[in-house]
């Protein structure tokens, strides 16, 4: 698929409001899908498609109700070989493989998203998080409003002013001036705060003895990790702080623990987003690839209709076991 530059988009003048990438976080949606499809789906090769079955119904789902002219779809394929890893070997170190089976699944969401003409991002340095960052990054350089399809909490530390996480699965959707209220800190203090109290989902360790509450308040206080090293001997004295003292001298021990922290926590903004160009147009759909998609995975005439429906090609079935 080929992608071609496109001038900076201006501002609608009907409504004053900036165009908008939608911005997907694949992962969550075929994990999702992986745990909750019931294990009946199988490929033209006898390999279980029920994670590639509710990602596709997902999508389709997504596509159906925002018809959007910009959309990225990020993928991790830096499993164990993020520039994370370098950093903190043990960095998500914690987390069992996955299984061969799930493995193929994510090559068939994302073959999918092509032949359906979606921009997929992918890098072996970079995780997902990092790929939707730069992505977002980008695009705002051409006049974008970012909307990111997840329900990831780490990356409400990208919401910019005019930007929107939405939790597609719940129907909750937040800008930055939500993030308070969900996590308990501005969306710039996120990876402040995963460097107080780390991260036991990535493995990342914090500072011992901070928890939720503590970060929180101590942000809250000092505005940043950076101002609360800075100023560690005015902590003892913090009323609103339980074991003020404790809690100081955890940060002086733990200092440069919880810089590395905010490191690994940190969404990078400069990865490679390649062949791509932003601000990530939707391409036109490619009807052998999506049938041959189509025929591979078993979809019915029922996903194949949605199929047709949102892509605007037309592909004649050959399989339909699947509905």
């Amino acid at each position: 698929m080929t992608f071609e530059a496109t001038p900076a988009a201006a501002t609608s003048p009907a409504t004053g409001a900036a165009p908008t990438l939608h911005l997907v976080d694949a992962s969550v949606y075929v994990f999702r899908a992986w745990h909750s499809m019931p294990n009946e789906f199988v490929d033209a090769d006898g390999w279980p498609t029920n994670a590639v079955h509710g990602f596709a119904r997902f999508l389709l789902e997504l596509l159906e109700r925002t018809r959007p002219d910009h959309v990225v779809v990020a993928f991790d394929e830096a499993l164990d070989t993020c520039f994370r890893n370098r950093l903190y070997p043990a960095y998500k170190a914690n987390r069992e493989p996955a299984p061969e089976e799930l493995k193929r699944q994510f090559a068939h969401c994302r073959a999918l998203c092509e032949a359906m003409g979606l921009t997929t991002l992918a890098h072996t340095d970079f995780e997902a998080d990092d790929l939707i960052g730069s992505a977002l990054h980008m695009a705002r350089a051409h006049g974008f409003r970012g909307v990111i399809v997840s329900a990831d909490k780490d990356l409400s530390q990208l919401l910019g002013e005019h930007d929107e996480q939405w939790d597609f699965a719940r129907g909750q959707r937040w800008s930055a001036a939500g993030v308070p209220a969900r996590h308990g800190v501005r969306a710039d203090q996120i990876a402040d705060y995963l460097a107080l109290t780390g991260d036991a989902i990535d493995n990342i360790p914090g500072v011992p003895g901070i928890g939720a509450k503590t970060a929180a308040a101590l942000l809250a206080h000092f505005g940043s990790l950076d101002a609360l090293l800075a100023r560690i001997d005015e902590v003892p004295y913090l009323s609103s702080i339980r074991g003020a003292a404790r809690c100081a001298q955890q940060l002086r021990t733990h200092r440069e623990q919880a810089r590395l922290c905010r490191e690994l926590a940190t969404i990078a903004l400069h990865a490679p987003c390649e062949p791509a160009v932003a601000p990530f147009r939707r391409g036109n759909a490619c009807p052998h690839a999506l049938r041959d998609v189509a025929d591979r995975l078993r979809f019915g005439p029922l996903t194949r209709r949605r199929l047709h429906a949102a892509c605007g090609v037309d592909f004649m079935p050959r399989a339909t076991e699947a509905v």
